[in-house]
């Protein structure tokens, strides 16, 4: 459906198309348009932006080249999802020990602040995430199936409650490489039973979600840090008495 707003004078642009792009993308930016939203049509952008048919033609087809809108021949010009690019971040999969507790590093300097942006900005729907992301590690768990694929949804998701795309954007384009016990048996290394392993690991998780939930963004920053650096010191001392057994 048509999106419902009063078109406007646009800010002065470079020229007469440009108009018609900086006034789409305006809308957009502004909440007016949004995904799925059909533009005006052309007689609507010419007597609103006051301009001719060539002009507004010239402007939709810059904002297709731009993949900001697409056009359905016969029904009209539609505003769609904002595209992704990639941050230029080349991930090398975590193949060893040593390289699983180097992405731990960089995880708590990302996450901690992760967290306690979330705890400032969570809404239901967020704190919702969270909690399914956890339900499903345990039950996961329970089945004795491989809980990586939720963890991870459990950390993207206290991302997304940020409302800042970069944060998730980093930690999407990690994937599994976040999360240690997709590249090493992080419970075989410690000695622990893969359930007990996994239940203290929620433990943690408990106390990420229950901090966000109650708003307390130190509280969250505190659970992130001692929960990835909990991970790693788990890790780095299974890791000393292997080699000390060699």
């Amino acid at each position: 459906m048509a999106a419902q707003f009063t078109v406007a004078a646009p800010r002065r642009a470079r020229n007469l198309a440009e108009s018609v792009v900086t006034f789409v993308k305006e809308q957009i930016a502004a909440d007016a348009l949004k995904p799925g939203d059909k533009l005006p049509t052309e007689s609507e952008l010419m007597v609103g932006l006051g301009v001719s048919r060539t002009v507004v033609r010239e402007g939709i087809s810059r904002l297709q080249a731009s993949e900001v809108i697409e056009t359905r021949h016969g029904i009209g010009s539609f505003v769609l999802e904002p595209r992704r690019e990639k941050l230029g971040i080349e991930m090398v999969p975590a193949t060893t020990l040593r390289d699983v507790l180097s992405v731990l590093e960089l995880r708590i300097s990302l996450e901690t602040e992760s967290a306690g942006l979330a705890a400032q900005r969570a809404k239901p729907e967020d704190l919702a995430r969270m909690r399914q992301a956890l339900n499903a590690i345990e039950q996961t768990s329970r089945m004795g199936g491989d809980s990586v694929a939720a963890d991870l949804q459990f950390h993207i998701s206290v991302a997304k409650a940020t409302g800042n795309r970069y944060f998730v954007d980093i930690l999407t384009q990690m994937g599994s490489a976040l999360i240690p016990r997709n590249r090493i048996d992080s419970a075989g290394i410690a000695h622990s039973d893969p359930k007990a392993y996994v239940a203290l690991v929620n433990l943690e998780h408990e106390s990420i979600l229950d901090a966000i939930s109650r708003h307390d963004a130190e509280g969250a920053r505190a659970a992130m840090r001692m929960h990835l650096s909990n991970s790693r010191e788990r890790l780095r001392r299974a890791n000393e008495l292997t080699e000390a057994k060699t």
